[in-house]
């Protein structure tokens, strides 16, 4: 466990004997229980907020209210890995050159979606911007495993092949 805290908030080296700073701010910070527990609460929460969105577009037809509520699901989620991580450290590997491109798909089509439905009111651009959002961040996900990535890209050539 202590090893997966350590990779979580970037800290691959053991405990060593530190300074009064870093003493300080481990001291400041929140248990590892709490940390779990809080993610575990913003992702639920960011998921019922994404589910909300949908009965919106299905049952009042809003495309604007689900738009917004959608994609602040998703935004929910995507932070709730700062309580693991720390929100520098959270920022730091967003923008790793590994998962670059899908950080930055991720918000792009988040921007686009909510464009789309709030000032262009086009419902064929929100589907589309949403499935990006959705693939883009199932791509950025699957970065934070190892292989995962290939094993995706494996399959699909095996399937499509």
């Amino acid at each position: 466990m202590d090893k997966l805290k350590r990779f979580l908030s970037g800290n691959d080296t053991p405990d060593e004997e530190s300074g009064i700073m870093a003493q300080l701010n481990e001291g400041a910070t929140l248990s590892w229980s709490t940390r779990i527990k809080a993610f575990i609460a913003c992702f639920v929460i960011g998921i019922l907020l994404s589910l909300l969105g949908s009965f919106a577009f299905f049952f009042a037809r809003g495309l604007g209210v689900f738009a917004f509520f959608y994609t602040l699901g998703n935004l929910v989620s995507l932070l709730s890995t700062c309580f693991l991580m720390g929100p520098w450290n959270q920022i730091q590997k967003m923008f790793h050159s590994t998962r670059a491109i899908a950080t930055c798909l991720v918000l792009g089509s988040i921007v686009m979606t909510l464009l789309a439905a709030l000032l262009w009111k086009n419902p064929g651009l929100v589907l589309i911007f949403i499935i990006i959002q959705s693939l883009s961040m199932t791509w950025y996900s699957l970065s934070y495993i190892p292989y995962a990535r290939d094993a995706v890209k494996k399959t699909l050539s095996t399937c499509i092949v």
